[in-house]
């Protein structure tokens, strides 16, 4: 998996690249040299993330700007709260404005929903864990932004993790003959989880060895007999994911069938930007 630093450094070069092309028109505009300060704030409760996006598309462009911060990712900040103040050439803050925003704005409402639903779960055994249903290109961004949220990542991509659904079940020939093959085949330590639709499945998932399975689509009382069926099975008890249809409404009813892991596309691909503003004022 890459790490964090050269994530950032890619995403923000592409989202420059994208919006500036061959230079911006409309900075021109700009005396060359003039000076501004800006500031921050949020118009909207919310969790902060980005702070590394958005510091990198201003240094890009012009490493001696100076961004002071009010708040940190992870942090809950109110509406009308300063987050942060900005110092530099006029025409770089205007230039790297719109992208800076958008990552600020995206991954803070990816942390701020998944905290929304870590918060609805508190007290029970659940967690909240992500998905791959993620803005292509920005896996990582989004991964971290729900970590800032207090949710869990689940497998970075396919390389990292294995997860048999449907069509694999289908293509090897069922249950147990996928099981057997990933067995087979797989590094060593790698996490297996296969996704079952029926407590029959799930049963049949559990014979053939199964230690975490998804159950996709789950009613609210086959989920709880779910939990029952691998109460009652030998050995130590199978993890068992819910997933499917799950929103805040009816998440804590999900988490108090007794379910381990609850996962959610909507974490990442669900989301409304967090409402933020960038004012300028003259530098004394």
């Amino acid at each position: 998996m890459r790490n964090l630093h050269d994530e950032i450094r890619d995403n923000v070069a592409r989202a420059l690249l994208e919006d500036i092309g061959a230079g911006d028109l409309t900075a021109s505009l700009i005396p060359e040299g003039k000076e501004l300060s800006a500031v921050v704030t949020s118009k909207e409760d919310a969790v902060l993330c980005g702070v590394q996006w958005f510091e990198a598309c201003f240094l890009t462009l012009a490493p001696e700007t100076i961004i002071t911060w009010f708040a940190n990712d992870g942090e809950f900040v109110h509406a009308e709260q300063k987050l942060c103040e900005i110092q530099g050439s006029c025409r770089d803050l205007l230039t790297a404005e719109r992208s800076a925003l958008n990552f600020l704005q995206m991954l803070s409402a990816v942390a701020t929903q998944t905290k929304h639903f870590v918060d609805a779960i508190v007290s029970t055994r659940a967690i909240i864990v992500d998905t791959r249903k993620t803005l292509p290109g920005l896996r990582l961004a989004q991964k971290y932004a729900v970590t800032c949220g207090g949710g869990i990542n689940h497998r970075m991509g396919l390389y990292d993790g294995i997860l048999i659904k449907e069509n694999h079940i289908i293509a090897a020939g069922g249950i147990q003959a996928a099981l057997n093959k990933v067995r087979a085949t797989a590094p060593p330590g790698t996490i297996i989880q296969i996704e079952v639709e029926s407590l029959q499945e799930l049963q049949e998932a559990i014979t053939a060895g199964a230690t975490m399975v998804l159950l996709d689509n789950f009613a609210l009382n086959q989920l709880s007999k779910a939990v029952i069926l691998t109460h009652q099975q030998p050995g130590e008890r199978v993890i068992l994911e819910a997933s499917g249809n799950i929103t805040l409404d009816n998440v804590r009813q999900v988490a108090e069938t007794g379910i381990d892991r609850i996962s959610i596309g909507g974490l990442t691909k669900n989301i409304q930007a967090i409402d933020l503003s960038m004012r300028f004022k003259e530098s004394r």
